[in-house]
């Protein structure tokens, strides 16, 4: 599919460091992180767990936005919201509800779009594994998000949800979504930006997850999605160790104080 800009934009540090994001400034107390791109500066804003806020040279990208509205108080309005899967950590129907502007464009998974309401459908595409949506400027490819440990199946079953690689210019950032270490992601190449999830039961740990990294080297990866449960919560900070010199890690506040448990 093709959008216009006028549609999208309108209507629509060394490597193997740590970099910890102080919880201070705008919106809620979300510092952005800046990335230097051919096209512009990216902006990112961690808002919590799964949701993320991606201020781009081709416009202002809501990921997975769940949670309190409140929490997206004073960001840009949202010319793409992208959502990865049906969880209630990544989808909320009320809040892309109130998100969702009258001409904000929307990609899903097929699963996903098929819950949504008539008027949620407006502007929403559905994409499956391995479709890509062209935008000007943009490019977003659906890449496959699935578990693949012997019983976790059924968590997030292969074929049915999404992670995303967005294309800007020379500039590609690779969101996990809900997924284990799997040879999709191995295989990525030139990751400019990653946001890679970790926490049990759902995904993997961090150990498997610093083995895909150390793999697919992104320039810039983000540990995020790592609170877990019954003890499966991951340690981001043994994530980079293990991750060393493959590439650059990024701390983002996903969580408020004691949450992690």
């Amino acid at each position: 599919m093709t959008f216009t800009r006028r549609n999208f934009l309108h209507t629509a540090a060394a490597a193997g460091s740590i970099t910890v994001l102080p919880f201070a400034g705008r919106a809620g107390g979300h510092l952005p992180n800046e990335f230097k791109t051919s096209e512009g500066t990216v902006l990112v804003h961690p808002v919590h767990h799964a949701s993320i806020v991606l201020e781009t040279p081709v416009g202002t990208i809501y990921v997975d936005p769940v949670g309190e509205v409140s929490e997206y108080e004073g960001f840009p309005d949202a010319d793409l919201i992208l959502i990865t899967h049906q969880h209630g950590d990544h989808y909320n129907a009320d809040v892309l509800a109130a998100l969702k502007g009258e001409n904000t464009q929307m990609l899903t998974n097929p699963a996903v779009f098929d819950m949504l309401s008539d008027e949620l459908k407006v502007n929403t595409n559905a994409l499956a594994n391995g479709a890509s949506a062209s935008l000007t400027d943009l490019q977003v490819d659906a890449i496959p998000a699935y578990n693949m440990t012997e019983g976790r199946e059924n968590f997030h079953p292969k074929g049915r949800d999404n992670g995303y690689v967005l294309t800007m210019g020379d500039f590609r950032i690779y969101v996990s979504g809900d997924t284990e270490d799997i040879p999709d992601m191995r295989a990525l190449e030139g990751i400019d930006l990653a946001f890679v999830c970790m926490n049990l039961p759902f995904t993997m740990t961090a150990e498997a997850a610093a083995d895909a990294v150390r793999e697919f080297a992104p320039t810039y990866v983000y540990p995020y999605h790592y609170r877990g449960r019954d003890g499966g919560t991951q340690d981001p900070a043994m994530f980079a160790e293990m991750v060393g010199d493959a590439a650059t890690v990024k701390m983002g506040d996903w969580y408020a104080p004691g949450e992690l448990g």
